[in-house]
């Protein structure tokens, strides 16, 4: 699964690592920070995870977090 939120503000270095450390304990798979459109990405395991996981553990590194942005759908044309 992936899940999009919102940043309140930039990451700083201190974040960042939280972040990484918490990815390696909890099984977030990866994440990506946009700071173009100032949001983060995580890919996680459902089966593992659920998504008030995923935002208690961003609580937990103090992540600035506004809200989820929810995913857009796409229509491709043939």
């Amino acid at each position: 699964m992936e899940i999009t939120y919102e940043l309140q503000s930039s990451l700083n270095p201190d974040q960042l690592r939280a972040l990484g450390s918490f990815a390696n304990t909890y099984g977030l798979r990866r994440f990506r920070v946009d700071e173009a459109t100032n949001r983060l990405s995580f890919e996680y395991d459902a089966s593992r995870l659920k998504e008030t996981e995923v935002a208690h553990v961003l609580r937990q590194a103090r992540i600035p977090v506004l809200g989820r942005v929810e995913p857009t759908a796409t229509v491709s044309q043939i």
